[in-house]
């Protein structure tokens, strides 16, 4: 008689390198004794990869651990990531919860979840992360679209908002053959975009003498990918090398997203950041001078204590006046144990939340420019393949979302495409270019 495979759902909160984590995890568990299910379906056990960046993620954690208590209560309940590694204690007064894994342990969870039925009281292994600690290379699969790539995890800089550092670790990374490697393994599932993740990308090369730059030149030459984004890199750390390569070289996405949090120079020296708003700006002048139709994102943070309403209006002016193309909007979130917990000059909740309001007004304005500006304009589409009422979606090279009506066939495919216009929804709408189209 065969073994009995116990069935796994796998429930992932937070970042794309949470997603690429998430997804490694799941290729450990051996299948002769798991078998994976959806995240919405009945499960023998639920795993859940967690979040801390802000309190509203640790709400999220807590929400949805009781949730799946509720829903299978005979379930072995597993939580992992960054939340467990802060707060386990927190974690483990939820009723029904078996196991809780640091960012370390998380992927030796195939040997830790036991044959048997549920924990009477939670165990855990969650230990504090050391500046020896080894690099665990993680990708995303089940996506025809595309992978996020983990070259790069931890952080040597400490912001004085941000627990990362403390949730996982100092700056280190594989060499650059390792995930050169990695790479190919993803071209062998057949999947045309890399997105390539980490906490501070743009520190590449700490752990191995290497560099972001050196990283790119070399993993373009992998046969079968066709794009790669980068994720998310620091104002300070995206050199004039790394722009222009990416103008120069077709596989490098026309797309950036950089972190500003700030457009005050003096919030920006209370956050501990590492760089001016000059720095941002004379970035995005750059990336546009020679490549106009790039895509820019930014992260703002409202609301930090002592931003003055003179302050947060010079933010908002700054961000007027810069070509960038959208922007994802966070009040300040107070975490423990960071510098930023102790100013004084706290910001009131409503004010912080009119303040986003009008930021994300700012935003929609922005990203609305940004897509008028491309009407007209060809571009490559790479189509995903989930129906969403009856129209297909994708992704431009400079990240603008298109939709067109269904067509399966569509699915995993890049198409040259012309941008009409925008649509109600809030996508932009195209024309197929065909060889006919063409002459």
């Amino acid at each position: 008689m065969g073994i009995n495979r116990r069935r796994v759902a796998f429930h992932t909160l937070g970042c794309k390198l949470n997603f690429a984590e998430t997804s490694t995890i799941s290729r450990s568990m051996p299948t002769e004794h798991f078998e994976r299910v959806g995240s919405g379906d009945s499960a023998d056990v639920h795993i859940v990869n967690t979040c801390s960046v802000t309190e509203t993620a640790d709400k999220k954690c807590r929400q949805l651990i009781k949730q799946l208590v509720k829903r299978d209560p005979e379930a072995f309940i597993a939580v992992v990531g960054c939340y467990a590694q802060l707060n386990p204690e927190k974690i483990s007064a939820i009723k029904g919860v078996d196991l809780i894994l640091g960012n370390n342990e998380k992927y030796d969870i195939a040997n830790l979840i036991p044959a048997g039925g549920k924990n009477s009281v939670a165990e855990i292994y969650s230990r504090e992360l050391t500046a020896e600690e080894l690099f665990r290379g993680a990708w995303s699969a089940g996506d025809r679209t595309r992978s996020f790539l983990k070259v790069q995890d931890g952080c040597d800089y400490k912001c004085s908002y941000c627990t990362i550092p403390m949730a996982r670790g100092n700056s280190r990374n594989p060499d650059i053959s390792t995930i050169v490697g990695e790479a190919g393994k993803i071209a062998k599932e057949g999947i045309e975009e890399i997105v390539l993740t980490g906490v501070n990308i743009g520190d590449f090369g700490k752990s191995t003498g290497e560099s972001f730059i050196d990283l790119l030149k070399r993993i373009v030459e992998v046969k079968g990918i066709h794009r790669y984004r980068i994720s998310s890199i620091e104002p300070n750390l995206l050199t004039d090398d790394i722009i222009k390569f990416a103008a120069e070289n077709e596989k490098i996405m026309p797309h950036f997203h950089i972190p500003l949090q700030s457009g005050n120079n003096r919030i920006l020296g209370a956050m501990r950041r590492r760089y001016k708003r000059e720095v941002f700006a004379d970035r995005i002048i750059k990336i546009k001078e020679i490549m106009p139709f790039a895509g820019i994102g930014a992260d703002i943070i409202s609301g930090f204590p002592g931003e003055s309403e003179e302050e947060y209006e010079d933010t908002y002016s700054f961000i007027e006046s810069l070509p960038v193309s959208y922007l994802h909007i966070f009040p300040f979130s107070e975490r423990p144990g960071t510098v930023a917990a102790q100013l004084e000059g706290k910001v009131p909740y409503k004010v912080k939340e009119k303040r986003c309001k009008k930021l994300i007004s700012l935003s929609g304005s922005k990203q609305r420019e940004f897509m008028e500006h491309n009407i007209g304009r060809s571009e490559k589409v790479l189509f995903e393949g989930l129906e969403n009422d009856r129209l297909i979606t994708g992704f431009t090279e400079n990240y603008i979302r298109v939709e067109y009506p269904w067509e399966p066939s569509l699915s995993g495919q890049a198409k040259e495409v012309t941008l009409t216009g925008i649509a109600p929804s809030g996508r932009m709408t195209i024309n197929m270019i065909t060889t006919k189209n063409r002459l």
